[in-house]
């Protein structure tokens, strides 16, 4: 397995962890339509909550969270369409980012609720 997909492993294993902590029930990861992929699908209260995670091992081009591009987001908006269509689901969706900085095999998580809003 190359290295940065084991980062990316980790990373979402830091933000399962991170989010079951704060009370998410995990509905399903790593849920794809097509080629669209949600890293994580959660509910919390009453929101279904798309989180993508992004991981890295050094901030020197920037935080995690600004890979997330409107391109990206698109996708996510995408699939999680497809995913509360799949599921008849009548609930409020949000979209979160996890960002993880992995170094010396320490992490730090930023979770960043309503990271974005779905545009028409």
């Amino acid at each position: 397995m190359t290295e940065h997909i084991e980062t990316g492993n980790k990373g979402e294993e830091i933000a399962l962890k991170h989010l079951r902590a704060k009370g998410y029930k995990i509905l399903a990861t790593n849920w794809s339509f097509g080629k669209d992929e949600i890293d994580i699908i959660c509910q919390h209260e009453n929101t279904l909550v798309i989180a993508e995670v992004k991981t890295r091992t050094s901030t020197y081009f920037g935080d995690p969270e600004i890979f997330v591009t409107k391109k990206k987001q698109g996708f996510l908006i995408r699939a999680a369409n497809s995913y509360i269509l799949k599921y008849d689901l009548d609930i409020e969706c949000r979209f979160d980012i996890l960002s993880i900085v992995i170094v010396s095999g320490k992490s730090r998580i930023k979770h960043i609720e309503d990271a974005f809003y779905p545009t028409l």
